[in-house]
């Protein structure tokens, strides 16, 4: 069955969701209670049944700038990991409200390409803008998967 525009955007606002629940986690438990809450988030989400998910974080560098695999998602969304020692946790910064405005997408077959701005606010009413760029697979299930996640922050001249 191919990919809907419905479908994409019910990915991203079942992302959005995700990450707003790691965050109420965190508040609420500690990492000890966002931990599981990420790893729901990734398995809901992402495609590692699938292989390798090509991830980019936004606030990545070095030799840990790409995330092919769940542990480094995971250190990323949640930090607390010596793995990842410069992880500070994006999914733990108190996030409340996710918006995303595309600029564009692409669907063919069970293959869906979306790109756009993810407008994110936290508890305090601050505002984070990223650039993002996200790829889809349906599995064999039909379920709709991230199978590609980039991010960045927008340019600055």
């Amino acid at each position: 069955m191919p990919i809907t525009t419905d479908e994409l955007v019910a990915a991203r606002n079942a992302w959005g969701e995700g990450l707003i629940a790691i965050s109420k986690a965190f508040e609420e438990g500690g990492i000890d209670a966002a931990r599981p809450v990420a790893e729901g988030v990734l398995d809901a989400a992402y495609g590692y049944n699938l292989g390798s998910v090509l991830f980019k974080p936004t606030l990545a560098s070095g030799d840990q700038t790409f995330r092919p695999t769940k542990h480094g998602a995971l250190a990323y969304f949640v930090g607390h990991d010596d793995e990842y020692p410069l992880d500070g946790g994006f999914g733990i910064k108190g996030w409340r409200e996710m918006e995303s405005v595309t600029s564009a997408s692409f669907v063919e077959g069970d293959v869906g390409m979306w790109m756009g701005k993810v407008i994110l606010t936290d508890k305090n009413g601050d505002v984070t803008q990223v650039d993002k760029s996200f790829g889809y697979k349906k599995d064999s299930d039909g379920v709709l998967r991230i199978v590609l996640h980039h991010s960045s922050l927008p340019y600055q001249p």
